[in-house]
């Protein structure tokens, strides 16, 4: 699972001794911050679509045992997880308004890491039931409301954390 905190852990010696310059810790965190955005919002689009493949093996057994009145259901499933996993990978990278300000309120940020981990860990709950239970296509219909409340719930949080980094943005700028 991917902790956006550690991200800079893995910078190399000369990374490490140039961070000593005057104004290239800064250009350094900078980049830093926007490389940790987008290697969390790739990773939680991509985990969402591998457990698709879930999905799409559930729907072929529910046409196979002749249950397509079920398939409305799953396919607006479908629907709401390919607009999450859009919506993750075509967020603007870095949230460049932000992210432009070398001087940040560390506890807003700390905020938002945390949660960037809670959304982690609701994608990775997803994707798990999802694959846990899905290929079979025998899956009741509660289990399908839940799955869109969760998806629904994703794409809240989602919405959260950009109205979070906006506040990082004007406390940056105050």
């Amino acid at each position: 699972m991917i902790d956006p905190k550690r991200h800079a852990d893995s910078r190399g010696l000369i990374e490490s001794v140039l961070r000593y310059i005057p104004g290239f810790r800064g250009y350094l965190e900078k980049d830093y911050r926007q490389e940790s955005d987008h290697l969390v919002r790739r990773w939680m689009a991509d985990r969402l679509q591998h457990s698709k493949r879930s999905l799409d093996a559930g729907m072929t057994s529910l046409v196979d045992a002749g249950r397509i009145d079920q398939l409305p259901a799953w396919e607006r499933l479908k629907n709401r997880l390919d607009a999450v996993i859009l919506r993750l990978r075509s967020a603007v990278r870095g949230y460049s308004g932000f992210f432009d300000f070398v001087q940040v309120n560390t506890d807003l940020l700390d905020q938002v890491y945390e949660h960037d981990m809670a959304l982690v860990q609701s994608v990775e709950k997803l994707a798990l039931a999802i694959e846990q239970t899905a290929g079979s296509g025998d899956v009741p219909g509660s289990t399908t409301s839940e799955w869109l409340r969760q998806i629904d719930d994703i794409d809240r949080r989602f919405s959260q954390r950009g109205e979070m980094l906006n506040g990082l943005n004007a406390a940056a700028v105050g």
